[in-house]
């Protein structure tokens, strides 16, 4: 990407809807670092305009009637690999749509409001703008040849299991992500065996997403993924995925772990935050937890991660180069919060390779 520093960032906006065209463009325009330079009713138009303006930025509407919204992405991001962010509206077709996209290489979205769209998107003026400026930093890259369904099916893909090398009851896997997440939290977890300690993940995500995410999730991995509920117990095998409403944190009930939503004030400007569970993870498991920080804008899970390293757990950061976004991860290393920096191909296989070497220290905090 062209540096953004002493110039505006280009945004092609290509949506069905002439109002939300002209909402959209306006929302851009107001913001001082960007501009809206075109805006396309379909991807056809689209086409034309990426070649004739070269945008820095595309925002795509998901579900456009009459049009192949995948298929357009994938042939752009075969040929002219750039940054997207969605426009997804809150249905199971909707979801479903975006998940594909995101797999595609699309860098993040935003939730289209179900009623009074112009109002609504007022309401998101902060969080497009934001995205935008996330996706105009973001490392995209060419996507995957490999089919997403062989993930599940190829045994190189899973590591081995850990069975009898450590007490799974003790040991916990916590994951904080956010731009670029939904792909890196998938590579992680697919690679994981299916006995590996319970594991509690923050995505910022809205909330109508989380659940479709946990059970994309939950068709593609060995263990069992599900959007998180208050007050159950934290299984091995198992992970729990922060509802895009609440905040999601670790607890102790007993000789158990267990789950605890908190609908309170945002943190770091967002609900799900990391930093609320990291923290968590710190005062209640300590050394028995493994921190791991992903891809994501801005800097929430860097105080987190710091608090869990000096609770004793060992933390993973994910390094420059496999980030879409290393805002994140950058800060947490910056803080001293990272026992270790790795690419993100190589977290799961670390993870599972720490736990045999520690796993069976009674270290309970």
């Amino acid at each position: 990407m062209t540096s953004m520093e002493n110039r505006k960032i280009r945004v092609l906006v290509i949506d069905d809807s002439a109002r939300i065209r002209s909402v959209m463009k306006e929302l851009i325009d107001r913001e001082k670092d960007m501009e809206c330079v075109g805006a396309a009713p379909d991807p056809l138009a689209a086409r034309e305009m990426i070649k004739s303006l070269n945008p820095d930025v595309l925002t795509l509407d998901v579900e456009m009637p009459g049009m192949d919204e995948p298929g357009f992405l994938e042939r752009l991001m075969h040929l002219h690999p750039m940054p997207v962010v969605m426009v997804a509206t809150q249905t199971e077709r909707g979801s479903s749509i975006t998940f594909r996209a995101l797999e595609l290489g699309a860098v993040d979205f935003v939730s289209r409001p179900k009623m009074d769209i112009a109002r609504g998107m007022e309401e998101y003026a902060g969080e497009i703008a934001d995205k935008i400026r996330a996706a105009a930093q973001a490392h995209v890259r060419k996507i995957s040849a490999a089919p997403l369904i062989q993930q599940k099916n190829s045994a190189d893909a899973i590591l081995p299991s850990v069975a009898g090398r450590f007490s799974a009851t003790e040991k916990l896997i916590i994951i904080g992500a956010s731009t670029g997440g939904t792909e890196a939290i998938k590579e992680v977890l697919t690679r994981l065996p299916a006995d590996v300690p319970g594991i509690l993940v923050t995505q910022h995500m809205p909330e109508n997403f989380t659940k479709s995410f946990a059970e994309r999730l939950n068709g593609l991995c060995r263990i069992s993924v599900k959007e998180a509920e208050h007050n159950e117990r934290v299984l091995p095998g198992h992970a729990y995925l922060a509802p895009g409403h609440s905040h999601l944190l670790l607890k102790r009930s007993g000789a158990n772990y267990m789950t605890e939503l908190n609908q309170g004030p945002p943190v770091n400007h967002h609900r799900p935050s990391v930093d609320v569970l990291f923290r968590s993870a710190a005062n209640v498991a300590g050394a028995n937890a493994i921190g791991i920080i992903l891809t994501g804008m801005g800097k929430d899970g860097a105080q987190g991660l710091l608090e869990m390293r000096q609770a004793g757990s060992h933390t993973i950061a994910q390094d420059e180069a496999s980030c879409v976004v290393f805002g994140m991860p950058r800060e947490a290393i910056l803080m001293g919060g990272a026992s270790e920096v790795l690419p993100l191909q190589d977290i799961a296989r670390r993870t599972v390779e720490y736990l045999a070497l520690h796993g069976n220290k009674n270290n309970r905090g």
